[in-house]
């Protein structure tokens, strides 16, 4: 077990960032010694580094089933939804774009600067009371006049429900709309076929899967039709100019392939902690409620909880700070938004006004996390209650 200043160090906030694996590590450490050359010189150094990334490229394509002139990488997700939604709208002739109140800030306040440059119409997709997709009312969008773009995540960042995105996928393919996913909580952790699933544009990135922050994938299908928002190269097929980071796409490629190598095994583990937790919780602080389906396995990802602790509101303010002193890490929302005394956006949607006034907080697991360290920070959530 870790110790930072005398405390334990507990880390469960992996849906915000991953701890790398050492195998990640040992690979980037490599290529950065090694292979240090400009994918795009055209001698030996270059023609080396180019042969590298592109066996990455490939190697992730065959992870999604797709080809490798799809997969363009990003700085991250964050990117790779700003390059979807703003090509679509641009260059696609999109006028409007379905969403729902519940995504992450990197899609909704995309489409809040589109409207202002283009006077494009933003709808939003009914949610039932737990925040999963009303699929009828999403048809019924679908089926107005006018080019639309569909932005809907996979597994929301914050409460862990699971979205069809096959159902979504045909929906859309039916009523000639475009389909954008953030599969930012998704890809490691979920099998995806992208030729099962038609979605048009995917984002993804490596440091959800153990793998280096600052690099990711976007996902765009051939002949789309969208064309770059970084200029001054021709790397990425030209959709993304600037000379490529050869040691962080390295290692993505090498974090998503151990992801999926073991994923059953580390799946089944860590669906383990969870259930460990919500049991834990359920038996020594009763009253504890999981916002969205966080405790459904099969409508939330097995990777995090979001709880609304039975503590009054007077608490609340004191709680992040009791737990990081405790050496606990985790978070009362997206990490990114962390920083803001703002209540969360999803749970604005999903919770009554009267949870709204007690603490909510997200755990998010991994397969570095134990037992022993789920029951320290249970039994600091009921000193902290009963204190």
């Amino acid at each position: 077990m870790p110790y930072f200043c005398g405390m334990k160090n507990i880390y469960l906030d992996s849906a915000a960032t991953t701890q790398l694996r050492p195998e990640v590590i040992a690979k980037m450490t490599e290529v950065l010694q090694e292979n240090y050359g400009n994918a795009s010189s055209t001698h030996s150094f270059g023609r080396s580094a180019k042969s590298i990334m592109e066996q990455c490229r490939k190697n992730i394509a065959a992870r999604l089933n797709v080809t490798a002139s799809e997969i363009i990488f990003t700085s991250g997700g964050t990117e790779a939804d700003n390059l979807a939604l703003r090509s679509a709208v641009r260059d696609l002739g999109a006028v409007e774009i379905i969403t729902s109140k519940i995504e992450h800030h990197a899609v909704l306040h995309t489409a809040e600067q589109l409207q202002k440059e283009y006077n494009i119409t933003i709808s939003f997709v009914q949610l039932d009371e737990n925040g999963t997709v009303d699929y009828t009312h999403l048809e019924s969008l679908l089926q107005t006049d006018g080019k639309k773009l569909v932005s809907l995540m996979h597994i929301n960042n914050e409460i862990g429900n699971i979205l069809d995105i096959k159902c979504v996928a045909d929906l859309c393919k039916a009523n000639n709309a475009l389909f954008h996913t953030d599969t930012v909580q998704s890809v490691g952790h979920y099998h995806l076929d992208l030729q099962e699933i038609q979605v048009d544009f995917l984002a993804a990135s490596a440091h959800k899967f153990h793998g280096p922050k600052g690099v990711g994938f976007c996902f765009i299908r051939k002949e789309s039709g969208l064309k770059p928002l970084i200029f001054g190269g021709e790397q990425e097929r030209g959709f993304r100019a600037g000379t490529e980071s050869l040691h962080n796409i390295v290692g993505m490629d090498e974090a998503l392939n151990i992801a999926y190598k073991h994923l059953e095994e580390e799946r089944n583990y860590v669906k383990g902690l969870k259930q460990y937790f919500i049991d834990s919780l359920n038996t020594k602080l009763p009253g504890c409620h999981f916002n969205g389906y966080s405790s459904d396995f099969q409508k939330s990802t097995y990777t995090l909880i979001n709880v609304c602790l039975p503590l009054p509101a007077d608490k609340a303010l004191m709680l992040q700070f009791q737990l990081d002193l405790k050496g606990i890490a985790c978070s009362k929302g997206s990490a990114c938004q962390s920083g803001s005394s703002m209540a969360s956006h999803v749970l604005t949607q999903v919770l009554p006004e009267d949870l709204l006034q007690r603490p909510s907080v997200r755990f998010s697991f991994s397969k570095y996390n134990t037992k022993e360290e789920i029951d320290y920070v249970v039994d600091t959530l009921c000193e902290f209650a009963e204190s």
